[in-house]
């Protein structure tokens, strides 16, 4: 694995991490699938499912949608790891529910 790879995949963890301690969302099925399949893989699983997933909803609802998959794939570090189909992907769901893009996503 490469340092970005390994990089994006301890960022996902991260947002697991955050997303339990701030706003008490214990998302086990994506902390197992980033564990089975590393962040990478489970990232484009995830903003695949069309409609979003559960997780995706309690970010929304707790108005930290920052914390996101969506929101990690968008950042410019990451842009050579995902498609720009799957970019479009993540910027679109992330304008359908409102997100306020910083400078640095846009």
């Amino acid at each position: 694995m490469s340092t970005l790879e390994n990089k994006f995949h301890e960022e996902m963890n991260n947002i697991y991490f955050i997303a339990k301690k701030e706003l008490k969302y214990n998302a086990a099925r994506f902390i197992q699938l980033v564990s089975a399949e590393g962040g990478i893989k489970a990232a484009k699983k995830l903003i695949s499912k069309s409609g979003g997933t559960y997780g995706f909803e309690v970010l929304w609802e707790n108005k930290r949608l920052d914390l996101s998959v969506e929101a990690l794939v968008l950042r410019p570090e990451y842009e050579a790891l995902f498609t720009d189909e799957e970019r479009e992907t993540c910027k679109n769901r992330l304008i359908e529910f409102g997100y306020e893009f910083n400078d640095l996503e846009k």
